[in-house]
């Protein structure tokens, strides 16, 4: 999908990943960006169209489905990230939040804008996903759990919206300077660079970005003997 004239939607765009989504689409020559964050305020980006949205309130999805009838390209960016293991005080409650934002987030808006993409000539849907959907960690294992669901729903979409033209690109990616993970000490990539990995295979028709060397050593660890993911992520 050429990002030219596309219009795009971006959830969580207000700062981090989401931001840079929003700043390299206009660059790119989007027609339109729709830059969507709970707090519309907090978006300060010129050129983008402010949406109030709350993934996890589906009256916020309506109201975004009825004013952006034009989108082309929804990207699924706006995730949340509580540290921790399964074992931990307040696991299950943490993975409710999780699950509501990370998971249900992207699937509940991938149905209400797949109609819309399909009367605009089929579009793509990026969702932003973790390599954490593949190895964990005590630190990373409930927000890891999260992230695999968003990994098989993303393979899911995929096989169900191919029959109307819509490409279901899935972007993993390991730790990236954001507030997200500001607490984490390990190597970060920029956002600039995920963005631009991203966009490119969006561009080329792919259907998986690994956007980081760590992924692109843990994909090919997953076929490994032992597999990668019987291990833990090296702190």
């Amino acid at each position: 999908m050429e990002l030219a004239n596309a219009t795009v939607l971006i959830t969580g765009a207000n700062r981090g990943i989401g931001r840079v989504f929003a700043r390299e689409a206009l660059a790119r020559g989007a027609r339109k960006v729709y830059a969507a964050a709970r707090n519309p305020a907090t978006i300060e980006l010129p050129g983008v169209e402010q949406l109030q949205l709350d993934v996890t309130r589906s009256e916020d999805i309506d109201a975004a489905v009825h004013r952006a009838r034009d989108v082309t390209l929804l990207i699924n960016n706006a995730g949340i990230a509580d540290l921790g293991g399964f074992l931990a005080d307040g696991a299950v409650e943490a993975a409710r939040r999780q699950l509501e934002t990370n998971y249900f987030g992207p699937w509940l808006m991938s149905r209400a804008f797949a109609p819309v993409l399909a009367a605009n000539g089929g579009g793509a849907i990026l969702n932003v996903l973790s390599v954490a959907s593949w190895i964990s960690s005590p630190m990373l294992a409930v927000y890891g759990s999260s992230k695999a669901a968003a990994w098989s729903l993303t393979n899911g979409l995929r096989q169900e919206l191919r029959a109307q033209g819509t490409q279901v690109l899935g972007m993993h990616m390991g730790f990236v300077d954001t507030d997200l993970v500001r607490d984490i000490d390990r190597p970060k990539s920029t956002p600039e660079a995920v963005v631009r990995a991203a966009f490119d295979a969006l561009e080329r028709g792919d259907e998986e970005v690994l956007a980081d060397e760590l992924t692109r050593q843990v994909k090919l660890g997953l076929s490994a003997q032992p597999g990668v993911y019987l291990q833990p992520i090296a702190r």
